[in-house]
């Protein structure tokens, strides 16, 4: 499914930004014309999206020739020559702007990701994503926080039973949504795993008294907080803390002994890693 979705997005893309031509480029340059371009790294980060770079340039024309020298997950720095791609230069210019659009965004991620990553070092705490994505990119914007050394929390919404605030409410509680979970999933054959999120000390208590969920995620929950929850689940389920975290906090949550921080600003609001591809 991830490929499919990788798939559409180039296409879309493609169809969005070359439409019935790129007409600067095709009366500018002469079809037969070959030329050669570097992915000039600008900034220090992570490099993300060689992958799917490759499919881009793949998938427009399957005669152009790419030379790596930088891996995705790679620190790289000002200066630095991820790639050179090699062939017709109607095509190195028709592609150029979506593969820079995808690669800087998908560095951002994993540039920010990695700083998380490194605050966390020594805990036993992994940082997860959430959906807060850009519509249509989530796969590449997910697979970034892969490559920056995060963890990714369910894709979409078919892959985890994640009972929110307004499920509970709406189920008449927490004891209803989760029953009603566990009846679906045993109904329609479906192993997927259950996260319950409360929102308070009585919400944790009716949790474990009910059972049955594999995770529980603590809403908004201050430090101290945080802390005592841990030792009441002592280990019977995996918890997850979430809301409100920031970088500044971060290793302060980590320390209570959680075992997972959702954090949104991995994916909504990074800055680009600044690259371009230029002739050479």
């Amino acid at each position: 499914m991830k490929q499919e979705l990788i798939d559409e997005l180039i296409r879309l893309a493609f169809k969005e930004d070359v439409g019935d031509g790129d007409h600067t480029t095709l009366s500018s340059i002469p079809a037969e014309a070959m030329g050669k371009v570097q992915l000039l790294i600008k900034g220090n980060g992570v490099l993300a999206g060689v992958d799917i770079a490759k499919q881009i340039f793949n998938t427009f024309d399957p005669d152009l020739k790419i030379t790596l020298f930088i891996q995705d997950g790679a620190e790289v720095k000002a200066g630095d020559v991820a790639f050179t791609v090699e062939g017709k230069v109607q095509s190195l210019l028709q592609t150029e702007r979506l593969v820079l659009n995808v690669m800087q965004r998908m560095s951002g991620i994993a540039t920010t990701t990695r700083k998380y990553v490194k605050k966390l070092e020594g805990t036993k705490t992994r940082v997860l994503d959430t959906r807060k994505t850009t519509p249509g990119l989530r796969i590449p914007e997910k697979e970034a926080v892969k490559i920056g050394g995060g963890t990714n929390h369910r894709i979409g919404l078919f892959d985890m039973i994640l009972l929110k605030d307004n499920h509970i409410d709406f189920a008449g509680g927490i004891e209803k949504a989760i029953a009603r979970a566990k009846k679906y999933c045993q109904e329609k054959g479906k192993n997927l795993p259950i996260e319950v999120e409360v929102r308070n000390f009585d919400e944790l208590n009716q949790v474990l008294q009910t059972g049955g969920v594999d995770r529980i995620m603590l809403d908004n929950f201050n430090v101290e907080n945080t802390r005592k929850a841990v030792e009441i689940v002592a280990g019977r389920y995996e918890l997850e803390s979430s809301g409100g975290i920031t970088y500044d906090t971060l290793r302060d949550y980590a320390e209570t002994g959680v075992d997972y921080i959702s954090v949104g600003a991995l994916t909504h609001s990074v800055k680009s890693l600044d690259m371009s591809l230029k002739a050479f």
